[in-house]
């Protein structure tokens, strides 16, 4: 296993693989004939990201590296765009991509810490995630580790109660090493989300509960690095990120469609979104 430089700083590269993330999240899900398309590909320029160019101390080889940044994927379900920036940094072999929620695969339809490398804890349970990641923060702060610890979080998992709670305390704590980022794709399994629960302004809510808050377009790389940047020189509170984002982003006809939460696509859909992706 070889993985790529950690550290890429050309957005140009860093959408190409956002890119090839795409390609490799639409064969995973094809595969399976089960998954998430909808909401791994509004993350896709995020995950990229935090692991290609912002986040440090990581090492494929040593997973559990005490200095390491910690990722939680709060929105457990999108994992597949997770699985392919893990694989392609050399923490399992790509060939394990073949096998998505397969019995015994070590990618299962959640994020599961004792099963894949490069995990750092199990998700799935909407609005856990982040409030594990709330946890980390704060050992890290008391173990002065230096860890910076990131979450990303759908806006339809911002309807649960614990996420509310967890901002509470994170404000409490100023934890100025934890950023929450908040997919905000509008788009749930069964509607949007200002249908299913209104949210109004999240940017107003997390600054009430004592947060520095960044809006940007989730897809533009040049803003998702400038507002990482703004998150690591902002001290004395945690820094919420609102990314507005595209469900399906990157495939003409799954873009802002519902019915692609959680659907898998046939062998024509397939071909046809790869022929975009490959363009």
């Amino acid at each position: 296993m070889s993985a790529l430089n950690l550290q890429v700083e050309s957005v140009d590269e860093l959408a190409k693989i956002a890119n090839e993330v795409r390609i490799d999240i639409l064969n995973m899900v094809h595969k399976a004939q089960s998954g998430h398309i909808g909401g791994a590909y509004s993350a896709a320029e995020i995950v990229t990201t935090l692991y290609f160019n912002e986040m440090k101390n990581l090492d494929p080889s040593d997973p559990r590296k005490p200095n390491r940044d910690r990722f939680v994927l709060s929105k457990g379900h999108a994992c597949p765009v997770w699985y392919s920036c893990l694989s392609k940094l050399g923490y399992f072999d790509r060939e394990n991509l073949d096998h998505l929620r397969q019995l015994n695969s070590m990618l299962q339809g959640h994020p599961d810490m004792k099963s894949t490398p490069g995990i750092d804890i199990t998700t799935g349970s909407l609005g856990h995630g982040c409030a594990s990641a709330t946890g980390m923060a704060l050992e890290g702060r008391l173990t002065g580790d230096g860890r910076r610890v990131y979450s990303v979080l759908g806006d339809g998992e911002i309807n649960e109660g614990v996420v509310w709670e967890t901002a509470m305390a994170a404000g409490k704590y100023k934890l100025d090493n934890l950023v929450f980022i908040v997919d905000k794709n509008n788009l749930q399994m069964d509607g949007t989300s200002d249908q299913i629960m209104p949210l109004l302004s999240v940017e107003d809510k997390f600054e009430s509960f004592g947060w520095n808050v960044v809006s940007i377009d989730g897809h533009d790389i040049s803003q998702v690095m400038k507002a990482f940047e703004a998150a690591r020189n902002y001290k004395g509170k945690p820094t919420c990120i609102v990314a507005s984002t595209i469900k399906g982003k990157g495939v003409s006809f799954m873009e802002n469609v519902r019915n692609w939460h959680g659907k898998a696509p046939s062998d024509d859909e397939y071909h046809e979104a790869l022929a975009e992706l490959t363009a």
